[in-house]
């Protein structure tokens, strides 16, 4: 395996890009690592982007690493057509991640991060008919910014990238994949990691507590749902500057190296 991972190029990717594109690939890193210990995985399938700053250009994960061997410097740099720019270690991307990645940073050009995910809850609740409930404050953070896209097979037809930015909309950052998955995205890798943390912590609390049964689910009052999607969407919510920093400090306290 150490051959395989071995890089093509002797000059480090650090010293061959830009300061702005580094930043970037050290944040996506950091959430493949991060998404590693909250289980977030589907082995070496499933795959965030982030699209380089000034360009139509985005991130990707090499296609066969597992997340806690992702870092900085082996993401793929791949162009709005999805040809590669720049692959550290000749592994090549994810076919049906330049479907699904390219389709949300074409459309929605605000959006900086895409996560995409096949968590066990995730894909229970993308199959139910009811979606995502209002039955938990963790929803309240995505629900009201939740759309949903139904299942075509695997993401492989380019077609179908046009069904899915009509179902994405213009203001969404989060997309229910039906009988598939999740799909988070953000102006920033911490606001789609926090957009993702929510929506799957949501769907694991309906899927627990729908096991007592439906009849047993107390759904919450339009007012209070209401009332905390505001509270969440405040401007001044400490959050936004205070959550990335501490999961960074996780990672180095754990001695996790996603620079690379």
């Amino acid at each position: 395996m150490s051959a395989v991972l071995k890089p093509k190029s002797s000059k480090p990717v650090r010293e061959r890009v830009s300061r702005e594109e580094w930043q970037v690939r050290v944040d996506l890193a950091a959430a493949y690592q991060l998404a590693a210990i909250y289980k977030w995985t589907d082995l070496i399938y499933t795959h965030f982007s982030a699209r380089v700053p000034g360009t139509e250009d985005f991130l990707i994960n090499a296609y066969g690493l597992m997340f806690d061997e992702i870092t900085a410097s082996n993401l793929v740099r791949i162009d709005a057509a999805g040809k590669v720019v720049d692959d550290p270690l000749d592994l090549g991307y994810n076919e049906a991640g330049f479907v699904i990645h390219g389709c949300v940073h074409e459309a929605r050009p605000e959006i900086h991060c895409v996560i995409h995910t096949h968590t066990r809850a995730g894909v229970a609740v993308s199959a139910m008919k009811c979606g995502l409930l209002p039955i938990s404050q963790h929803a309240m953070r995505v629900q009201r910014q939740v759309t949903y896209h139904d299942y075509e097979g695997i993401a492989l037809n380019m077609s179908e990238r046009e069904r899915m930015a009509k179902n994405l909309g213009k203001a969404s950052r989060a997309m229910i994949l039906r009988n598939h998955g999740l799909l988070a995205l953000g102006e920033t890798v911490r606001e789609a990691f926090e957009v993702m943390y929510y929506l799957d912590c949501a769907c694991q609390i309906q899927i627990d507590a729908m096991a007592a049964g439906l009849d047993n689910v107390q759904l919450m009052s339009r007012s209070a749902a209401d009332t905390a999607t505001e509270q969440f969407q405040r401007p001044d919510r400490p959050a936004a500057h205070k959550d990335w920093p501490a999961l960074l400090r996780m990672l180095e306290r754990r001695g996790i190296d996603y620079v690379g």
